[in-house]
């Protein structure tokens, strides 16, 4: 005896408020899971407002919107026959709450509202909604849109609850509660729940999916069971691109996974299981006595009049079984290269804009921007050539013409991305000019190579008549305030340029819009305040912001072989430098040299900072045993000393950063995932003397 069912999961790309949009998405998705023989689908958390409202969740026109949208999708004649999970905010007993709809035939099963909230890093769930009490099951009062429908139905349940169709059973729990040391899906399996459905809102973050896909596995290769997991993928709005990866296992294998970066907006996976192959999983003894146990709450369950397994006398390709699959993983710079580029497709097409600028210095930073800007050219066309026609409709607003599948993605390229290389006579080597000249052409973007030195020497002649005092660079035998006013008069100076030309560029090509500006400001740059306030990189978006430096010299060495564009081994053998001072004989301004740090101490002490949560005392005690080999305890305090007085001098910076898309862990983002001061006493003084004492300990042979 057998009990095949087919099951649907889905990964949308759904938009913040995009009522319309959202809906449409979501039946499209019902349609592909009922063609492929799935009698339930589950969708993404919050996907019919699209989970990125932030304060818009405090709006009482985002409850009611959603429940119109509900309704829509629960009458229309192409969404029967299917049990649906879908993802609301809803509103009970005078509080809110984060909650999944199961409807089937046009009634509301039962709402579920989400146990554990997620409340750290980029999420302020408990800003918006209360958690509900596990156990906890009461009434729920439909609003008047859902009463109105052909059922009339006036009331469901509302709470910690169970389904039990008629062949069986199912529960759902939500994104964040998969991450909490006690999962509701381990009490559901003890009380013999089959299947367990996983709506995410979950985002994407370099090295980070092992993590999601082992606890999935584990989630069933301890308990047994099928367990189901659908994930938003996207950009919906925010600094976050919501990375996919639906998936569906069985017993701790893979079944089905979905694509982990796309430009597809619905994408349904399936798989045909038998839940009677759960039963092996379940058999120890030492399940069945924890299933006993009396303090194990017994679940209310709601009766569903419904099979959810296939005839079993009935046979054919959609009741074939699914074979297990091994995971699919990408390595960290295909993340960079998929990732971003998503990203900034997503970001452009809603925003309407007309393409992108970015400030193309020779250095690694903009190439990594470029670069990242030809992928999302590369994965346009390929999806042109594939025939998605919500693609080709979006590439043919910004290529201006009918686009094919002769078109290439240097020639898409050259339509909507603009590079400029703003330069200085005495400042920029021709080495730096040449390279953003050749990058640009080999990806087939519109370049500017142009000159900033009427724009400086205008300011530098205003200021001078304003103080009757002229300053000089450092070389020049200028003053450290001197040598950096003038560097930040070039940096500001190209700000201003790139914004001027990013409107204009579109009119003087014969097109219409404006362009965005790209930033290149990598995640340590920013730790360290290494950057001018207003410079380049005040920008529009920043792809690279939550990327570090390393990260980004691989990301390059990996698109000089997979994208085959040789010239960029020439950015990564290159000195960084941001060439902001002349150019001497004996002097070439180094940015390692100007910071203090090599790029990959910065990564190091940035994971301490904000990852490991470690202070600027705990902070030196790691760093003398983690650099012990190469570096005296003496010299270590050095390195923090000075980090953590540049990293206080210049944490207002990040308060007016560009929005940059988050990547990585230890991102300095002062806009919600890292929140902190912006005046600090600068030389921690008592930090300072703790950690002074410990080293005369060292050196005294007392430590």
């Amino acid at each position: 005896m057998t009990r095949r069912c087919t099951l649907a999961t889905c990964q949308l790309n759904q938009w913040v408020l995009d009522w319309d949009g959202n809906r449409d998405r979501i039946v499209q998705a019902i349609i592909e899971a009922k063609a492929a023989g799935a009698r339930l689908i589950l969708t993404p958390e919050l996907c019919i407002p699209g989970y990125g409202l932030l304060d818009h969740w405090l709006e009482n026109d985002v409850y009611t919107h959603s429940w119109d949208i509900v309704a829509e999708i629960m009458a229309n004649p192409v969404c029967q026959g299917i049990i649906i999970d879908l993802g609301l905010p809803v509103q009970h007993r005078g509080r809110s709450f984060n909650a999944r709809v199961i409807a089937l035939n046009g009634e509301v099963l039962a709402v579920r509202p989400k146990l554990d909230l997620c409340n750290d890093g980029n999420y302020r769930e408990m800003r918006y909604f209360t958690p509900w009490l596990r156990g906890k099951v009461q009434d729920y009062n439909l609003p008047p849109v859902i009463q109105q429908l052909e059922r009339k139905q006036m009331r469901c349940r509302i709470g910690d609850v169970v389904f039990d169709t008629r062949d069986a059973s199912f529960a759902s729990e939500t994104c964040e509660e998969l991450w909490t040391p006690k999962s509701p899906h381990l009490d559901y399996s003890l009380e013999g729940v089959e299947i367990i459905l996983n709506s995410s809102g979950s985002h994407h973050e370099l090295r980070k999916l092992d993590t999601r896909i082992n606890l999935i596995r584990e989630a069933t290769g301890t308990t047994g069971g099928v367990y189901m997991y659908s994930n938003q993928r996207g950009c919906d709005g925010d600094r976050l691109y919501y990375d996919g990866c639906a998936l569906i296992a069985i017993n701790g294998q893979v079944l089905a996974q979905g694509a982990q970066f796309s430009l597809r907006d619905v994408e349904v996976y399936t798989a045909t299981v038998d839940l009677e192959s759960i039963w092996a999983s379940r058999t120890s003894r030492s399940r069945g006595m924890q299933g006993n146990d009396p303090t194990l709450r017994e679940f209310e369950r709601v009766r569903v009049e419904f099979n959810l397994c296939h005839d079993s006398r009935l046979s054919g390709p959609k009741s074939s079984l699914t074979l297990p699959r091994p995971p699919r993983y990408h390595v960290p710079e295909e993340e960079i290269a998929l990732g971003p580029a998503c990203w900034l497709w997503d970001y452009l097409r809603r925003s309407k804009q007309g393409g992108y600028l970015v400030p193309l210095s020779g250095g690694i930073d903009s190439c990594a921007t470029a670069a990242i800007v030809f992928s999302m050219c590369r994965l346009v066309i390929q999806e042109v050539r594939a025939g998605n026609e919500v693609v080709i409709a979006d590439a043919e607003r910004l290529y201006g013409d009918h686009i094919n599948s002769s078109v290439t993605a240097q020639q898409f390229c050259n339509k909507i991305f603009t590079t400029v290389f703003m330069g200085m006579k005495e400042q920029s080597s021709k080495e730096t000019r040449n390279r953003a000249a050749d990058l640009a052409k080999v990806i087939g973007s519109h370049h500017v190579n142009t000159n900033i030195d009427p724009m400086f020497n205008a300011l530098s002649e205003v200021v001078t008549s304003v103080l009757d005092f002229t300053p000089r660079f450092k070389t020049s035998g200028g003053s450290w305030s001197e040598n950096l006013a003038l560097q930040n008069f070039q940096s500001r100076s190209r700000m201003v340029l790139a914004y001027g030309l990013a409107q204009l560029i579109p009119s003087s090509r014969g097109n219409a819009g404006n362009l965005l500006v790209l930033g290149s400001a990598n995640v340590d740059e920013c730790l360290r305040g290494y950057l001018t306030k207003y410079d380049c990189s005040s920008a529009d978006i920043n792809p690279i912001g939550g990327i570090s430096k390393t990260d980004l010299k691989r990301f390059i060495a990996w698109a000089e072989v997979h994208f085959d564009l040789p010239v960029l081994n020439s950015f990564l053998t290159a000195v960084p430098t941001a060439e902001l001072e002349p150019i001497t004989e004996s002097y070439v301004q180094s940015d390692e040299a100007d910071m203090g740090f090599t790029y990959d101490e910065l990564s190091t002490l940035g994971r301490l900072r904000k990852t490991l949560k470690l202070g600027m005392v705990s902070m030196f005690e790691q760093l003398c045993e983690d650099w012990s080999g190469h570096m005296a305890p003496r010299k270590v305090y050095d390195k923090v000393a000075d980090f953590m007085k540049f990293y206080a001098i210049n944490r207002h910076k990040m308060t007016t950063m560009t929005p940059g898309l988050y990547l990585e862990s230890y991102t300095p983002d002062d806009n919600r995932f890292d929140l902190r001061p912006f005046l600090y006493p600068v030389m921690f003084p008592f930090e300072r003397r703790k950690i002074e004492n410990i080293l005369r300990q060292m050196e005294e042979g007392e430590a």
